[in-house]
């Protein structure tokens, strides 16, 4: 369908407010692209400037190759989607969906075959007839989705378009707008704050925090491979344990000192070369709560806050005596929690002892004054 590049683009508003930073940006022909970030990051911002409905201040918004500065949004065959559904009250489901192509000039017979065909796609078809009104939340947002997608445009932009939704109708719709968007192979880019939403949905994503793209990629890879604090604690449920630690050595090898708990690696040269270069000073240790096992013999010896109880699953929060760090807040605390995701069906006693080993393959180290991830700062 369509290619989308941005090249050194920049939004500051006229109060003087930076919205967005030098982002280059890169969406293949056919794919769900998904930015992701938290609110003020400045990803409605992106998307509205490739609608065209913001002007750019600096850079470059190209569409198959041709750049759009300039270019009007009615000539950028592209279609949005809101987080309201904002349809037309008075118009029935059937003449909401067919009200772009009655904007075009479409013919009579051909609307109702192209109204007929998304509504099928949409399940929307015993509906037609309903005023907005009588539609539930998830059913008003599939008559949003097919009104953008009734013409069949080149790109579809989607801003937060399920966060007015609860839970089980979001999952629901996720699954409606795959099958749908696969489907179709309408390029599409998707803004949320909900990294579950974006790890489920995006064949990439682009991470945005503070006007800046900080890390894109396959979702997989991303949280595999955060290349910051940031990243890692903001992409992952639960977030990671971010845990301010002292690099050692002894006869065995490097160790990782948390606190009053001591973590050996051993030889870590092919994982973080330059890590023996700091000796006695302090890195971030990130540990998903994933990583966690109860083990007798286990690093950490935690007292248990509470737990919480999800079925297959248990999320155990457990103080611990060291520097944990939440980055989106910018602060470190002397003492506060843990967060362990542990089999659902072992007992936890609160305020007891809880022993916990970690796997040592998927720690993570990160530089202590930046928050770059030091596989990153080590490599070429």
């Amino acid at each position: 369908m369509s290619t989308v590049q941005l090249r050194g683009v920049r939004k500051v508003y006229p109060d003087g407010y930076v919205a967005v930073t030098d982002i280059d940006l890169d969406v293949v022909d056919g794919e769900f692209f998904v930015l992701v970030g938290p609110s003020g990051c400045g990803k409605s911002s992106v998307l509205r400037m490739i609608a065209g409905l913001e002007p750019v201040t600096g850079g470059d918004v190209l569409i198959d190759g041709v750049r759009v500065n300039d270019t009007p949004t009615n000539a950028r065959n592209l279609s949005m989607v809101f987080q309201s559904s904002t349809l037309y009250p008075n118009l029935t489901v059937a003449e909401n969906l067919g009200f772009p192509l009655e904007l075009a000039g479409v013919g009579k017979a051909t609307k109702l075959d192209k109204v007929s065909e998304v509504a099928d796609l949409l399940g929307l078809t015993k509906r037609l007839d309903e005023l907005p009104q009588r539609l539930s939340g998830g059913e008003r947002q599939r008559v949003a989705m097919g009104r953008a997608i009734v013409r069949r445009p080149r790109l579809l932009l989607m801003d937060e378009p399920m966060s007015n939704l609860d839970a089980k109708l979001r999952t629901e719709l996720r699954a409606d707008l795959l099958t749908l968007q696969r489907g179709l192979g309408i390029t599409t880019i998707f803004v949320t704050h909900d990294q579950v939403e974006a790890m489920a949905l995006g064949d990439d994503l682009a991470v945005m925090w503070q006007g800046r793209v900080v890390q894109s990629g396959r979702p997989i890879e991303i949280h595999r491979a955060p290349t910051d604090t940031f990243v890692a604690q903001f992409i992952g449920i639960p977030p990671m344990n971010l845990l301010v630690g002292q690099v050692a050595a002894d006869d065995a090898g490097l160790a990782l000192c948390v606190g009053s708990h001591r973590i050996p690696i051993g030889d870590v040269s092919a994982r973080w070369p330059d890590l023996v270069n700091r000796i006695g000073g302090e890195v971030v240790v990130g540990i998903r709560p994933e990583a966690f096992r109860r083990d007798p013999n286990g690093e950490f010896v935690l007292s248990v806050r509470f737990h919480e109880q999800l079925g297959s699953r248990q999320w155990v929060h457990a103080y611990i005596d060291a520097s944990v760090i939440d980055v989106t807040h910018a602060q470190s605390l002397a003492e506060s929690t843990v967060i362990a995701s542990l089999d659902g069906r072992g007992e936890v006693s609160l305020w007891k002892p809880l022993r916990l080993a970690v796997d040592h393959s998927q720690i993570h180290l990160f530089d202590r004054d930046t928050g770059v991830a030091l596989t990153t700062m080590s490599s070429p």
